[in-house]
């Protein structure tokens, strides 16, 4: 568990447009994800799901579920492929799409995530966080956010970071209803580019501050 990080209770109207929302969507959008399932299963193979231990709420970890979007990690023989070579055209319109997303709001129904909140990121950064940065996990993590509704990826970790925390800080059934609207037409646009890559690895602000300090020095000798 993140050290320092006081879990702040879901409000209950949040919870009930979590479950009454995630509950509708899973039920009138079913032809939808058999058809995604269907789509996954034809081009990447079998193994249509994907299941990775994220960060939640207080720190607490948890197994986010998605549609797969990438190939498998290894070729015929066993040798390991990269990022490049995993890649295919059918995840790279899953995740511009947020299609991807979708059995995630099984997560949701459970009260691991909520519709909105902080992104769950990988259990591994749990230990790289600085004191401000962990309290992003006051509240569950969401199937979106304000930091993924103001540009994904293109934007820097630490300002993801400050995003998420001005998002827990400024709570209201308004912004909720917002970003849910701008992630709807974001998936009918995927197309636009809004920084649907893969976000590069989370090693600290510690070490980000030294890269930057060798980068100066490197600069003015």
């Amino acid at each position: 568990m993140t050290r320092g990080v006081e879990r702040e209770n879901v409000p209950a109207w949040k919870r009930a447009m979590d479950v009454s929302v995630a509950g509708f969507i899973l039920a009138a959008g079913s032809p939808v994800l058999a058809i995604v399932a269907l789509g996954t299963r034809a081009f990447l193979g079998p193994r249509v799901l994907y299941y990775q231990e994220r960060g939640g709420h207080g720190g607490e970890t948890f197994e986010v579920v998605k549609f797969r979007s990438m190939q498998h990690e290894q070729d015929e023989d066993g040798r390991e492929l990269s990022l490049e070579e995993r890649a295919h055209p059918w995840g790279e319109f899953l995740r511009r799409s947020s299609l991807d997303e979708l059995p995630g709001l099984i997560n949701v129904l459970r009260g691991e995530m909520c519709l909105v909140g902080p992104r769950p990121l990988v259990a591994r950064y749990l230990d790289r966080y600085d004191h401000e940065q962990s309290q992003r996990h006051r509240l569950p993590p969401g199937l979106t956010g304000l930091a993924q509704t103001s540009g994904r990826n293109l934007v820097s970790w630490e300002d993801r970071f400050d995003l998420d925390n001005q998002y827990i800080d400024e709570l209201s059934i308004k912004t909720d209803l917002q970003i849910l609207a701008t992630t709807a037409w974001h998936m009918f646009t995927p197309w636009l580019d809004r920084g649907t890559g893969h976000s590069p690895e989370f090693f600290g602000s510690e070490t980000v501050e030294q890269n930057n300090e060798l980068l100066v020095g490197s600069t003015t000798a």
